[in-house]
């Protein structure tokens, strides 16, 4: 009985030469990923945050009395910073893409890391202060016919969208920096 049996074949191919262009690539780059700095994606999550941030800040300032609580004018300082912390990159964002280099230099990225995480949780935080006096004037004091309970409730809203757009900026910069 015979049975002829298939062996593959190994070709052995010679690696090509170094080249001055090889040698030259940096050691320590980023791989783009969408939501990184210098990506379509992290432009659109930028001007998501700034978009939510400029509304909350436009409805919080329009109120009367929001100077008169102290965790309001702590949203309003905090969608401020949000909103020019945003917008800046959102501008660095649009150059890169239109010069279609992305932000590989790990020390940029380390500090569009570390404004994320500082503005994501100032906002996060001011957005939680303002909730609580929501729920205490409209539920707690039944004080909504003198208040602007339907406005605060819209700035805090916002303020909390603004913090979820620019979580996963916050989350995808720190992670490529963790897993370089």
């Amino acid at each position: 009985m015979s049975m002829s049996m298939v062996h593959p074949s190994v070709h052995p191919i010679e690696a090509p030469p170094m080249t001055d262009h090889a040698i030259a690539i940096p050691r320590h780059t980023l791989k783009d990923t969408q939501g990184m700095p210098g990506t379509l994606g992290g432009f659109l999550l930028r001007f998501l945050q700034f978009s939510f941030a400029v509304v909350s800040l436009s409805v919080m300032a329009t109120t009367s009395d929001f100077p008169s609580v102290t965790a309001f004018r702590y949203l309003v300082a905090a969608v401020s910073l949000q909103s020019l912390w945003s917008l800046s990159l959102a501008v660095a964002d649009i150059y890169a893409i239109l010069v279609r280099r992305g932000y590989r230099n790990i020390k940029v990225v380390r500090l569009f890391s570390i404004g994320d995480g500082i503005t994501s949780t100032l906002t996060f935080s001011a957005a939680c202060a303002s909730a609580g006096i929501t729920v205490l004037i409209g539920n707690d004091l039944n004080d909504c016919a003198q208040n602007h309970c339907s406005r605060f409730e819209t700035a805090t809203a916002m303020a909390f969208m603004s913090w979820f757009a620019a979580s996963p900026s916050f989350i995808l910069n720190f992670w490529s920096l963790a897993s370089k």
